[in-house]
């Protein structure tokens, strides 16, 4: 078993990351931004600035970076390919993307129709993710 490339670890990561981000602009910041100000208000919270939105950016790099690096980590045993590519994006979506999104809506902080839409856009977010990061991640070559 060789070692992971932490440097191609990176680089597909922060190409996740940034498709993790444009996802997550799109779905919260225009698909459900109506539904986030009824939200901010029943709860009598602060709507975002600008920096918690980057803080959230840094949140999705961390992600693209997590995801690419579970791939790598499995691979060995799974091999090479868009398949264990999905297997490591399935397992960030239940740790980073359904136990959060279902917890918030169990506590009353978000509304099932927000929920579902979060856990279905976020399933597809993170495969297409890891995947484009996946194919950029190489292992090293060992000289023997």
């Amino acid at each position: 078993m060789g070692k992971i490339d932490t440097g191609r670890v990176i680089l597909g990561g922060i190409v996740a990351g940034i498709i993790v981000d444009i996802f997550e602009y799109v779905l919260n910041g225009i698909v459900l931004s109506a539904q986030w100000v009824a939200v901010s208000s029943a709860h009598s919270l602060p709507m975002m600035g600008t920096s918690e939105i980057v803080i959230f950016n840094v949140i999705g790099l961390v992600t693209g970076i997590a995801a690419v690096w579970t791939y790598a980590a499995i691979r060995p045993r799974f091999g090479a390919g868009p398949t264990t590519a999905v297997y490591a994006a399935l397992l960030i979506w239940v740790v980073g993307y359904l136990i959060p999104d279902v917890f918030n809506e169990v506590i009353g902080l978000v509304p099932m129709s927000m929920t579902v839409t979060m856990i279905v856009v976020g399933a597809i977010e993170i495969v297409i993710a890891t995947v484009a990061g996946a194919y950029l991640y190489k292992e090293p070559v060992s000289v023997t």
